[in-house]
């Protein structure tokens, strides 16, 4: 599991430039991908082969003093809490502020590594910056430039020696299956009806989960681990920005596990938060089933169903390949239906093809549909190869790997679902350049 690292502090303190600099990406604002557009606060950086999760917790907009300090309070908190290292980023143009005292203090009764950061250093002689903000009692600063990159890798190369060492893993041989969701969409009502037993506490109350639960059960002869994200937004008014900090255990637990499963409510409808809960979903590669729980609270007609498909496949059309399901935890309608379909999802999920048959399949949506010319020239395919699974994923050895248009990439991935029956399971395609004389567009010989 990838260590997670926090990034709090004040607003204009370079927060979302420092993130960019590190994760090597502009998408500290907005990432856009099919079918969704939100605000991405969090993102995959690598540094010196280790590879770990950095969240940019966001700064305030609020005009009044004393919600100020208490979102600052709440935010810095949730880092102890939720990250495994946090980076406290200060400004060193505008110099230390009354609330950069109080998030010391606090930061102080941790026993996680902090890293206080001071930004908007771009040179060493703009080190002499640092003495005022010794007066916080810190012994050691890192002055960087998020900006001109000044200090930043000296920087990463301490923060990676900071990070706890992985924990064996126990559960090879189990499907490791996620509940994920907004809050109060009956998560861990669902596990304590698969486990039969009140082994998480259950609440009207969004939040009352506050930490990743592992449970194991055994059904048919099958061991899967259930891993319960649980929502942590508190009850009462709470900013967006803060509200989306709740996403490092939902990031946690898909990158640990093999399938998603997404809950939503089927009393509220399919929401925005449904789809933003499934686009992490989507990003993080995982298999997926959507599960429209508390049916049994729906008044229903014979088009009821066919609604809440439709207009979750209208909304979700970039987790097109996930099967749906209607369920309802309370009563356990259907609830045991969900893993006939783990099963067959997980079978998909973790399958390879032989390289002979991928070829051709390649080949013949090539003679089918060739692809478009590129600045002129015959946009050429010369060898295609799965790579790993889980997803399954492969890669084509082209041409001009830039010049493949998303629209004939879905083109090719669609061939692949139709002539291998891997409709149910993420695919990954990956265009690499490689010359060579064979190639599916000619004629062999």
């Amino acid at each position: 599991m990838k260590p997670v690292v926090a990034i709090v502090g004040r607003p204009n303190v370079g927060k979302s430039t420092f993130f960019n600099r590190i994760t090597r990406s502009r998408n500290a604002i907005v990432d856009n991908f099919p079918g969704v557009t939100r605000d991405r606060n969090y993102g995959d950086a690598t540094w010196n082969d280790v590879v770990f999760t950095l969240v940019d917790t966001g700064g305030f907009l609020s005009d009044d003093k004393d919600n100020f300090a208490n979102e600052i309070h709440f935010q810095v908190l949730q880092a102890i809490e939720d990250a495994d290292v946090i980076i406290f980023l200060l400004d060193g143009k505008a110099g230390i502020s009354p609330h950069d005292k109080d998030v010391v203090k606090i930061l102080r009764t941790t026993a996680k590594p902090v890293f206080y950061v001071v930004n908007k250093i771009d040179g060493l002689e703009q080190e002499t910056k640092l003495y005022d903000f010794y007066n916080l009692g810190i012994k050691k600063m890192y002055p960087v430039s998020a900006e001109h990159r000044y200090g930043v890798y000296d920087f990463l190369d301490d923060l990676i020696l900071a990070f706890p060492e992985s924990a064996p893993e126990q559960t090879k041989d189990m499907i490791k299956l996620a509940v994920v969701g907004r809050p109060n969409v009956g998560k861990s009502s669902l596990i304590n009806r698969i486990l039969g037993e009140k082994r998480l506490l259950v609440s009207d109350i969004p939040g009352t989960t506050r930490d990743a639960i592992d449970s194991v059960c055994t059904i048919n002869g099958k061991s899967y681990l259930l891993i319960d994200t649980a929502g942590i937004r508190r009850k009462g008014k709470v900013s967006r920005k803060i509200e989306k900090f709740s996403v490092i255990k939902a990031l946690r637990s898909l990158d640990r596990c093999d399938v998603a499963l997404i809950v939503m409510d089927a009393n509220e409808g399919i929401t925005e938060q449904d789809i933003t809960v499934a686009g992490y979903a989507f990003e993080k590669k995982c298999a997926c089933i959507m599960l429209i729980n508390k049916w049994d609270l729906i008044e229903k007609d014979s088009k009821t169903v066919k609604k809440y498909y439709e207009q979750l496949k209208m909304e979700s059309k970039f987790l097109s390949f996930a099967p749906a399901m209607t369920i309802s935890a309370l009563t356990g309608l259907r609830v045991f239906k969900i893993f006939t379909s783990v099963d067959e999802v997980y079978s998909q999920y973790a399958t390879r093809i032989t390289t002979g048959l991928l070829n051709r399949i390649i080949e013949r949506a090539i003679k089918k549909t060739e692809p478009s010319l590129y600045r002129g020239k015959r946009l050429k395919f010369y060898y295609s190869t799965q790579v790993t699974s889980k997803p399954p994923s492969f890669v084509c050895f082209v041409n001009y790997p830039d010049a493949v248009h998303f629209s004939y990439k879905r083109y090719l991935i669609n061939r692949i679902r139709e002539h291998t029956g891997l409709d149910k399971t993420p695919l990954r395609l990956i265009f690499r350049q490689k010359k060579g004389r064979i190639e599916f567009n000619k004629k062999r010989h």
